[in-house]
């Protein structure tokens, strides 16, 4: 008895008496929560585990009704309903056919259930039953994607994701979008299958968008239709779709108010971000980023490899197509020396900052830097907001924009500029081993931006030497 009393399941204490706690299935978080809680009344847990099984089973009742209201299959009849269509797809004799067509008859049954009353017709004289609203919707369901007429986005969506080579995080997003659209379909009534979503049924979604996000910005929430327009696409090649609804369906966006924009730094706050004490691996950071127009994670996840030959090799970010070589700032060469000392080429130029060691983390290596870059920017006083914009106006990416305008401002063409940062350009090509005109073009380009003068006086150019590419040790002919 002391042990019962004792227990603590579904218990939790709250302003000094127990309650009662219940776990909600995540399909119906948006409805009712992650927990059902309701409070017992009393400060007493042995009081509280002789009362808490009636309300445990009163709240997991309540669960239960919403569950059927939705009239969502779980994902378990979904998967059996495919195999059977898939088996029904390859029937190859009527005999088949009838067995399958049989069995599909018996799971919709099963999950219809009993008739929970029988309706007279008084015009007919006849009597009919009547089914549970919910288990009679998964029953309809079951039967039509078993049957080819129905295909529920779950399915296929995993098959195009598991194709998909986009960031593990566009990954997520796709995720998320699905989510969304299959949450906004059981709320409206509305299938949750590729049939169902027709051009309106799309722009109904869209409209509805801001809701179910919780009033994300708009960029994001198109950012979301863009993925499911991706989705459909796919499937539209494979002929699994006749259209693709989500074409030009998009959420408005705002208009952007003069100096709300993001903006580069300007060289006061640079020359405040410089001599802000920042710590060793911060302030290596602030340097190649000033002095390359590189974006974080681009420089976090550089091997010694990448800084060898005089050149930094950057892996593609955004739109890019591959990595890219452009000239090391003369004022950077004692820093890569430093960083590069008693390593090999495959060692990490950036060891402080290890990648997230969360299994199945889609956090990019750059998450702590960027963090990290944030809290000093703020500490040094470089800072501007605009209310309801959750990003500041400057961020490591103002480096990016410094470093462009001053490149401009040194009198260099726009094309080379875009070369050396990665912007789309029309046939501009560097090349680590290249002393081409491109390559001495690049290196006048990056030479001529200067870092602000700091208190001690300019920041000094100190030359060093240049780490070199370790070549293979030769096979013995002997």
């Amino acid at each position: 008895m002391s042990h019962i009393s004792g227990d603590r399941r579904w218990l939790e204490q709250h302003g000094g008496t127990w309650r009662v706690t219940v776990a909600v299935p995540r399909s119906l978080h948006h409805k009712l929560g992650t927990r059902l809680k309701q409070s017992l009344g009393t400060d007493s847990l042995s009081q509280a585990n002789r009362m808490k099984l009636r309300v445990v089973h009163e709240l997991r009742l309540r669960i239960q009704r919403e569950l059927q209201k939705s009239g969502a299959l779980p994902r378990s009849d979904i998967a059996d309903a495919i195999e059977i269509r898939e088996s029904w797809r390859k029937a190859d004799s009527e005999r088949v056919l009838a067995d399958i067509h049989r069995e599909i008859a018996r799971r919709g049954e099963e999950i219809l259930g009993r008739e929970i009353r029988v309706e007279h017709d008084e015009e007919t004289g006849q009597t009919r039953p009547v089914y549970d609203p919910g288990r009679s919707a998964r029953a309809d369901s079951f039967v039509a994607i078993a049957t080819g007429k129905e295909t529920p986005f779950s399915e296929p969506h995993e098959r195009f994701l598991k194709l998909s080579r986009v960031k593990p995080r566009t990954k997520m997003d796709d995720v998320r979008a699905i989510k969304y659209l299959t949450r906004w379909c059981l709320e409206n009534h509305v299938p949750a299958t590729l049939e169902a979503i027709t051009k309106k049924t799309a722009v109904r979604f869209g409209d509805a968008l801001a809701t179910l996000t919780g009033n994300l910005d708009p960029v994001t929430q198109n950012k979301y239709l863009n993925r499911l327009s991706r989705f459909w696409r796919h499937m539209l090649k494979r002929d699994e779709v006749e259209s693709n609804p989500w074409i030009d369906v998009k959420v408005e966006l705002k208009e952007k108010v003069h100096g709300e924009a993001e903006r580069a730094f300007t060289d006061e706050e640079v020359r405040l971000l410089l001599i802000g004490g920042a710590p060793d691996k911060l302030m290596d950071l602030i340097k190649i980023g000033a002095l390359s127009g590189a974006r974080l994670d681009a420089i976090v996840v550089m091997k010694v490899k990448d800084t060898m030959d005089g050149a930094f090799t950057f892996k593609p970010q955004k739109q890019e197509m591959g990595s890219r070589d452009i000239p090391i700032h003369p004022a950077l060469r004692e820093l890569v020396a430093r960083r590069s000392e008693g390593k090999g080429p495959e060692d990490e130029f950036f060891p402080e900052w290890p990648a997230p060691k969360k299994a199945g983390s889609v956090r990019e290596k750059s998450f702590k830097a960027s963090n990290a870059f944030t809290i000093y920017r703020r500490k040094c006083g470089v800072d501007e907001t605009v209310p309801g914009k959750r990003r500041a106006l400057v961020n490591f990416h103002s480096f990016r924009r410094w470093f462009i305008t001053q490149a401009e401002r040194a009198g260099f063409a726009e094309n080379l500029i875009a070369a050396i940062v990665g912007h789309k350009r029309k046939g501009m090509t560097f090349g680590r081993y290249s002393e081409g005109p491109a390559m001495k073009q690049a290196r006048r380009c990056v030479a001529a931006v200067k870092l602000p003068i700091t208190d001690g006086g300019p920041v000094k150019a100190e030359r060093a030497v240049i780490p070199r590419r370790r070549k293979p040790v030769q096979p013995s002919t002997e």
